[in-house]
């Protein structure tokens, strides 16, 4: 038997008089519906299409039957087994079959509870609850996960390890705001929203997606709808062109309905607000339609705020917003760090200086790096257009490649050089009170507000063609979010200024030193 504790403490003896809770039972009876509903289209299939050669097709129904059966034993072994309880300190749990795991979090370490439903969740009055407590994904530490729990029992928990009940009258909150008033709303979903997050790269696999499905799905009764295509693109005398365009424009229309759907299937019903608890504050996101999810962050755990622009909708001022925090998985499917779905920048502008506070570090004016930054992006750009040159060169010789491939590359010279001048525009850097902004990027272009007080080690580097151009790259590494923050291309001679007021007194031994 396994046991894992947090490694800031020791481990501590199970109290006996606290109760083992179970996961609901009624778990098993939704895998038992879900598979029984598994095996549904695999039998409808072979009773229309019969012994036929066509029902070597039906093997994604039968993977599908497969995993749903397996999908509801797991389930059943892994209700039997498993059992979980809280006391005063900690939050424990037991599982496993073969190999019984124990794993026990201290309560002060929780920097987030995550509960969130599926649609055959949501129809038996269930919940997924997921606890962060600061896991690293490099270190393969998983999320403390109970899936699934009532809905009154994942409130419950939720409300002992958080406590985000109304607080009582009288009780301080943070930022000024009034505990007693409940919940503080910041954003809520606007339906116009869906058109930035519509048209992206995104809608042709979307379509690529759904028309594997539909092909598929038509095979197995016997319809090859390539040559359906072919037939009616030879009758109609439509030319090859023509053919293509047709497909490209048809798949990307089908795409932007299927992304559109999504968002709101996603997104239905989102709320950010803050919540309070005593003394304590969260940050809670709701949304959902079949699949709903709640997400709270302990604002204690907040160490700044990041905006991205994406590079070819930033005419549309598109924007990302998403927390520097610690505890959360920043590769997770479901965003957690996210605090609003991508829209326009002023909304992430407004959600930032609500969690930020006035004046918001987020809304200065951020100074231009020295022209030698902007020559070391030309310098680069240049750089890789000769070396496609040379790469190209010996095939053209030795009449391998044709010679119009030579001004296929010269032709990436220009748009090379202008993204240079944009990557040179994103550069900005400052120090504002408490945080220090930093901002760069080309394919997106990320303004970050982190704390001073969360940097934990600091670092200045130079290239060679760095310390020709006198520049610098200033890193600040943190433990919340990506864990690194650069400023690159920073004036030499402003760098170790910059570096010494983004992380004050980490290095005063070495200025000391110097002088």
């Amino acid at each position: 038997m396994s046991v894992l504790a947090s490694p800031a403490h020791p481990q501590r003896l199970p109290r006996n008089d606290v109760q083992w809770r179970r996961l609901s039972v009624r778990v098993i009876w939704v895998d038992l519906v879900q598979a029984v509903l598994s095996l549904t289209p695999g039998a409808i299939a072979v009773w229309i299409v019969g012994v036929t050669p066509s029902v070597g097709n039906l093997w994604p129904l039968a993977l599908i039957a497969l995993l749903g059966l397996v999908g509801a034993v797991g389930d059943a072994m892994r209700w039997f087994f498993t059992t979980y309880r809280l006391t005063d300190n900690e939050v424990q749990r037991r599982t496993g079959v073969f190999v019984r795991r124990s794993r026990a979090v201290r309560r002060d370490r929780i920097r987030s509870v995550d509960a969130h439903a599926k649609l055959r969740h949501r129809l038996a009055g269930l919940r997924v609850v997921t606890i962060g407590a600061g896991q690293q994904t490099s270190a393969r530490e998983a999320a403390f996960r109970l899936d699934a729990l009532t809905r009154a029992d994942a409130e419950k928990l939720r409300e002992e390890l958080l406590g985000t009940e109304r607080a009582p009258a009288g009780t301080g909150g943070t930022h000024g705001t009034d505990p007693v008033a409940g919940p503080h709303v910041f954003a809520r979903l606007r339906p116009w929203w869906v058109v930035y997050n519509m048209f992206t790269i995104w809608a042709y696999l979307m379509a690529a997606g759904l028309l594997w499905g539909v092909f598929w799905l038509a095979s197995t009764f016997g319809v090859n709808l390539l040559s359906f295509a072919s037939d009616t693109a030879s009758n109609q005398g439509l030319g090859l062109v023509t053919t293509i365009a047709i497909i490209v424009i048809g798949a990307g229309a089908l795409g932007v309905i299927g992304l559109g759907v999504n968002f709101f299937t996603a997104n239905w019903n989102f709320e950010l607000a803050r919540v309070h608890s005593g003394n304590s504050t969260f940050l809670r996101t709701r949304r959902g339609l079949f699949s709903t999810r709640e997400v709270n962050r302990d604002e204690s755990r907040m160490r700044g705020l990041t905006i991205d622009e994406p590079l070819l909708w930033r005419w549309m001022g598109m924007a990302d917003t998403n927390l520097i925090t610690t505890g959360l998985g920043l590769w997770s499917a479901e965003q957690p760090t996210a605090l609003v779905p991508r829209g326009p920048i002023s909304v992430a502008r407004h959600v930032a200086v609500r969690v930020l506070g006035e004046p918001c570090p987020l809304m200065v004016a951020l100074p231009r790096h020295p022209p030698a930054a902007l020559r070391r992006r030309l310098w680069w750009a240049t750089g890789v257009t000769i070396g496609g040159l040379g790469f190209i060169a010996w095939p053209v010789w030795a009449g391998v490649a044709p010679i119009w491939t030579v001004w296929i590359v010269l032709s990436l010279w220009p748009v090379s050089m202008a993204c240079a001048v944009v990557a040179y525009r994103a550069l900005g850097h400052a120090i504002d009170g408490d945080y220090v902004i930093t901002r760069s990027g080309l394919l997106s272009r990320s303004t970050s507000a982190l704390r001073r007080d969360a940097v934990s080690t600091i670092a200045v580097r130079q290239s060679i063609l760095q310390r020709r151009l006198e520049l610098s790259t200033v890193s600040a590494m943190t433990a919340a979010g990506w864990g690194i923050y650069e400023t690159p291309d920073v004036d030499a001679n402003e760098a170790f200024r910059f570096a010494a007021q983004a992380a004050p007194g980490l290095l005063d031994p070495f200025i000391e030193s110097g002088r």
